[in-house]
């Protein structure tokens, strides 16, 4: 078996684009590390069943780029990286194929951490983990915090009743129509939340499986996926993939707020203005959905539960600071959000500077 790893050139601001390839096990993957200035990338490994290989690996600078700001902001000590594998989640899985992308990521000897995001369970994670210690998100080790995803459900959960205290003037949520796109593990466990806070149920899903559990479980209402936006709803709450708030479904979006576990949103940076300007609020994704990376940072730097717990609480605090930060600059959320994680991101650069004099 010949694992083949192409260091691809790197898009400006990008610090490393891995293409990995192994024809027996049929691996396709792209390992991008967008900015390890406050420490060694970590970031899901995404398996999707891309049409081109061109699609990939867009996916893979942008979601590594948004794990930066995102680490940046939850102050993990973490750089921001990414991966996604080519293929079906449904069909394409082996041993042999997640062995080889442990392989890989071996390779690069700490500067990338990965776990579990789309299309990828811990059970498949811990195949990944018997060829690198640089796999977390597992349930078999001492310090394993497991699936991740709960904990990103509960960091968006706790965001969006801020969001509705602020829109609404209250974040009680019996009644409120909010409408849940995707039902992964995120979106399902979010759903419950939702449920148990009296929300009125609205749900899209392609999985035909996760709408009926939904509706069995939470009386939720279904939505088809292409009348989403024509969905009547009071908070939306997107948990699928990205790029879905477009100037086009935002124009027809009658939601007031906007807050849900899905990465890079935003089709384009313009979005977010036009989202002010119908006064919706956008509660940045990379804000509210940190919960799972707090997770595993603390697995990462084998810090206890209370670390965690601590950094949880500290998402919606964030968000609060933002919203206060909007309201008194006029800014939009993403601006705010992005200029807080810039901070965090040139004061690492300062200290690792300072530390490079101190030490000649």
């Amino acid at each position: 078996m010949q694992l083949c790893i192409t260091e691809e050139i790197a898009p400006q601001g990008y610090e490393r684009l891995i293409f990995v390839e192994e024809s027996e096990s049929k691996l396709r993957a792209f390992i991008c590390i967008h900015s390890t200035a406050c420490g060694p990338a970590a970031g899901g490994c995404r398996m999707w069943n891309y049409d081109t290989l061109e699609e990939a690996r867009y996916d893979a600078l942008r979601l590594a780029e948004g794990m930066t700001y995102k680490n940046a902001l939850a102050e993990l000590g973490l750089g921001g990286g990414k991966a996604v594998i080519i293929g079906n989640p449904k069909t394409d899985k082996s041993e042999a194929l997640f062995r080889a992308f442990g392989r890989a990521v071996d390779r690069l000897q700490g500067a990338y951490y990965t776990a579990e995001d789309v299309g990828i369970s811990t059970a498949d994670m811990e195949i990944v983990a018997q060829e690198t210690p640089y796999a977390v998100g597992l349930d078999n080790c001492e310090t394993s915090v497991g699936d991740p995803s709960p904990y990103t459900a509960e960091g968006v959960f706790q965001c969006l009743k801020l969001g509705a205290a602020d829109v609404f003037g209250s974040d009680d949520l019996t009644g409120r129509k909010v409408l849940v796109q995707g039902l992964g593990h995120v979106g399902m466990s979010l759903a419950s939340k939702l449920f148990d806070a009296g929300a009125d149920l609205i749900v899209s899903d392609i999985n035909v499986e996760a709408v009926e559990l939904a509706v069995t479980k939470f009386d939720a209402s279904v939505c088809a996926v292409d009348r989403v936006f024509d969905q009547e709803m009071d908070i939306f709450a997107p948990c699928a993939l990205g790029g879905i708030l477009t100037e086009q479904t935002v124009a027809k979006l009658s939601a007031k707020l906007v807050c849900g576990a899905a990465n890079n949103q935003l089709a384009v940076p313009e979005v977010a203005a036009q989202l002010q300007q119908q006064n919706i609020c956008y509660l940045p994704d990379y804000m509210v959905n940190a919960g799972g990376i707090i997770s595993l940072a603390a697995e990462i730097h084998n810090f206890g539960r209370e670390y965690q717990q601590e950094r949880l609480d500290r998402i919606s605090t964030r968000a609060e600071t933002l919203l206060n930060l909007c309201g008194t600059t006029g800014k939009t959320p993403s601006r705010v959000a992005h200029e807080m994680a810039v901070q965090v991101i040139e004061s690492a650069i300062e200290r690792d500077t300072q530390q490079h004099v101190n030490t000649r």
